[in-house]
């Protein structure tokens, strides 16, 4: 029963599998350098007009926009204006924005690796700047 099954299923889609590839021709032609290029920046430049976007739909930042008196919708309307070397310096802007941070919590990061390098420079004893440190 089993190699009749088999058969009957094995025949019908031996034969649609035959037909549906009859017709397909594989064609290959030198791609230009150019439409390569154009093609790559362009899904770049729709990649960062959606990140942009996306950052704007968040409800923080919407919020954020009301608060200071823009509106969202206003917002999407400037975006959708700018050029797409603007769009794609505003996305690598996002990146090296500091995630959730702030003016203040940078001065403090700062303000902390300095004093740590000046613990440990007075601990070896090149500077004294602490009253501590090896005795001399």
């Amino acid at each position: 029963m089993n190699q009749n099954f088999l058969k009957a299923v094995c025949a019908p889609v031996a034969a649609t599998m035959f037909l549906i590839s009859g017709p397909l021709q594989a064609n290959a032609a030198m791609v230009p350098t150019e439409q390569v290029v154009t093609a790559a920046s362009q899904a770049s430049v729709a990649a960062d007009r959606a990140r942009v976007n996306a950052f704007l739909d968040r409800e923080d930042v919407r919020g954020e926009m009301q608060r200071m008196g823009v509106s969202p919708a206003e917002a999407k309307a400037r975006i959708a204006a700018l050029s797409d070397a603007e769009v794609a310096r505003l996305s690598g802007r996002m990146d090296d924005a500091i995630a959730g941070g702030s003016f203040l919590g940078a001065v403090v990061g700062i303000v902390v690796v300095v004093a740590v390098v000046l613990l440990i420079t007075d601990l070896l004893g090149i500077t004294d700047v602490y009253p501590i440190g090896p005795v001399r």
